[in-house]
């Protein structure tokens, strides 16, 4: 299971960032002025499981090289993505979340078991499990991991786990107004992210891709996917993630190698000392 967030038609409105904090107890951020649009909340942390990113832009939503906007002429609207703004600027609204990796580092990393998969194959913390050590922060290939202050511990979004156990989706999911949040198996969310990559690229939106929905991609595809109208790195996103600890399958073999070696060598210096001492 998993979610599908479709940025095109995402409003900016948070409903998804209040949803999470209330059904999760997740403390308030504060309100500070960030200097990012109308983004309060800056990005995701301990304190904030989903944050919708407001980024700017001056460059219409669909417009190809002649300057039409296909979208916008169909719908007489800029319906998907974000509502232009004065003087031809845009915004791109996401709702970003952590991306339950197939192959996730930071269960690699965990030393208590804090950290596991699910039944429904997302990553969850054990809040009282967990020592504070922070060994996943820097594993996650997507900055996702925080540790709380005063607290010391990590958090993160749990996917509503609670939630989906008893049959419902997530309260994120719940509250999304125009399903730019949508949640389900992810072989079905494939293939409905799939079709409206292809709607979109037919009403001259050429810039629609999706992102983390590939199983063969540097974590194995991502629990949480995004279709987005940009590069990745404009959202914030690293364009190719990879599991971090990838290489400790053969780091281990080597350190096996050469841990066997060592007590080669030093069972052939013993063996040796103890032939020269019968000799004497």
């Amino acid at each position: 299971m998993g979610f599908f967030t479709d940025t095109s038609v995402c409003i900016g409105c948070k409903a998804c960032e209040v949803a999470c904090k209330e059904w999760n107890a997740v403390p308030e951020d504060g309100l500070e002025f960030t200097g990012m649009s109308y983004d309060n909340t800056q990005g995701l942390g301990a304190d904030t499981w989903r944050h919708v990113a407001f980024i700017e832009q001056s460059k219409p939503i669909g417009q190809n090289e002649t300057g039409v906007d296909h979208g916008a002429v169909e719908h007489g609207t800029f319906e998907h993505g974000a509502a232009p703004g004065a003087g031809g600027m845009r915004w791109l609204m996401a709702s970003d979340v952590c991306k339950h990796c197939t192959h996730a580092a930071c269960l690699d990393v965990c030393p208590t078991g804090s950290l596991f998969r699910t039944e429904f194959g997302t990553v969850v913390v054990q809040e009282d499990i967990c020592n504070g050590c922070g060994y996943c922060v820097p594993a996650c290939p997507y900055g996702v991991i925080d540790q709380r202050k005063g607290d010391g511990r990590v958090w993160k979004c749990t996917l509503c786990y609670d939630r989906i156990g008893v049959g419902q989706e997530p309260a994120c999911a719940k509250a999304c107004p125009t399903d730019s949040i949508q949640f389900g198996p992810l072989d079905e969310l494939r293939e409905r992210a799939a079709l409206r990559v292809g709607q979109l690229h037919d009403l001259g939106v050429e810039d629609a891709r999706l992102y983390g929905h590939d199983p063969d991609d540097g974590v194995g595809g991502d629990g949480a996917f995004f279709l987005l109208l940009d590069e990745p790195e404009v959202y914030g996103l690293p364009p190719d993630p990879v599991v971090t600890t990838r290489d400790l399958p053969s780091m281990w073999r080597h350190a096996g190698v050469a841990a066997a070696a060592l007590l080669g060598g030093l069972a052939a210096v013993f063996a040796a000392h103890g032939r020269e001492g019968g000799a004497r």
